[in-house]
């Protein structure tokens, strides 16, 4: 009985010492810590602005019709960007998906492209993304994208309004005389979508400092 009592010991503290070597051993995740600030438009209208990465861009502000433009709008941006600061390109939003985990070889495909990304980009709350099965949003970049939808090339909404499906947004580069390149995010998908559309749809914006 005192043998089985001593090898049932053994095995006990055998497997504390594993348990706490495991435990020890294990890396901890990066924590992203967004950095704020504000930047001031020729106007005087004061916007937050948040750091994420090497990159500082105009905090998200819920948008109303007049907030969405044709790639048109966009690609002249000093009519819609502060002294200093431009609608980013495919590139930059490639930067800022690398630096949220894609790998090089994702960023530069087209279609949903990466793992959970799209989620750290959404801003939290029902009321602003529609919830679905595992795919929750993190915000946890900081960046507070909205689920606003678009306008179609006739002028109509892309989705109902009010209602908190998709979100759609600008670069400033092109993929042909006709088209422009975008990321979209869903709320049924925690990826980016990056792919062209019509240059006369309206898209959300936002800009980023040079």
């Amino acid at each position: 009985m005192k043998k089985n009592i001593a090898t049932l010991n053994i095995k006990i503290v055998s497997l504390i010492v594993l348990l706490i070597v495991a435990f020890g051993c294990k890396k901890e995740e990066e924590v992203i810590i967004p950095e704020t600030g504000t930047v001031t438009d020729i106007d005087n209208n004061i916007y937050k602005t948040i750091k994420i990465g090497s990159m500082v861009l105009n905090e998200n502000i819920f948008n109303s019709a007049g907030a969405l433009y044709n790639w048109y709008a966009i690609h002249n941006s000093n009519k819609i960007s502060p002294d200093g600061w431009h609608v980013p390109t495919d590139e930059d939003w490639k930067i800022l998906e690398k630096y949220l985990g894609m790998s090089v070889e994702q960023s530069d495909k087209s279609g949903w492209r990466g793992s959970n990304e799209g989620d750290k980009l959404k801003i939290t709350g029902e009321d602003n993304w529609q919830t679905f099965g595992s795919v929750w949003a993190t915000n946890e970049s900081g960046f507070s994208a909205f689920a606003f939808g678009c306008r179609l090339y006739n002028g109509s909404w892309s989705t109902p309004i009010g209602s908190v499906y998709m979100g759609f947004w600008w670069t400033d580069s092109e993929k042909n005389i006709n088209e422009g390149l975008y990321r979209y995010l869903d709320y049924k998908r925690s990826q980016i979508f990056r792919s062209h559309i019509l240059k006369s749809y309206g898209l959300s914006v936002r800009c980023i400092k040079d």
